[in-house]
């Protein structure tokens, strides 16, 4: 059965599962609540509008991650973000987090670079293996856009891009 579809259409399809599956619960939702008698009605519209709302944040999720076959890999533990290459790495704090940018002259693929409050700078890939996390580390920063983020990502840029930043606390 995994040789049925061609790679290229089973990568397509495993990118955009969760929208697919929003896709599925909005329509039995709409269907329920167009179909039904009495507060069923109520119950199925309100899966329906769940999962528009579940389909929109599905989409956004889908246009950033990318294939996950770039060097090193991501993870988040307890926010905590460490990402451990080939070459590099390090491990930052999100509480820490002061200076989100795209890198698109980075070798060999373009490169988030993420700035701790000491000056310490992590250069993390875009399709490194993991790094579909990090939508969800953008998307809690206090006024970040996400449109911004996935305008960014989706023309790739000339120079240094600074998508997100925050004033530096004072030690003294």
């Amino acid at each position: 059965m995994a040789d049925f579809f061609r790679p290229e259409a089973r990568a397509f399809f495993w990118r955009w599962r969760e929208v697919l599956a929003a896709a599925a619960l909005a329509v039995f939702g709409l269907w329920w609540g167009l179909n039904a008698a009495g507060v069923t009605v109520w119950l199925g519209s309100l899966l329906g509008v769940i999962g528009l709302g579940w389909g929109f944040a599905a989409v956004q999720r889908a246009r950033f991650a990318q294939d996950g076959e770039g060097p090193g890999v991501v993870q988040l533990r307890e926010r905590r973000l460490a990402y451990f290459g080939p070459l590099d790495g390090g491990i930052l704090d999100l509480d820490d987090l002061t200076e989100v940018a795209l890198d698109p002259r980075s070798y060999p693929d373009p490169s988030w670079i993420l700035t701790g409050i000491g000056g310490q700078r992590i250069a993390i890939p875009i399709n490194a293996a993991g790094a579909d996390t990090l939508f969800d580390v953008f998307a809690a920063l206090p006024g970040i856009k996400t449109g911004k983020v996935l305008d960014v990502l989706s023309r790739t840029p000339d120079a240094l891009v600074v998508i997100w930043s925050r004033a530096r606390p004072l030690l003294h």
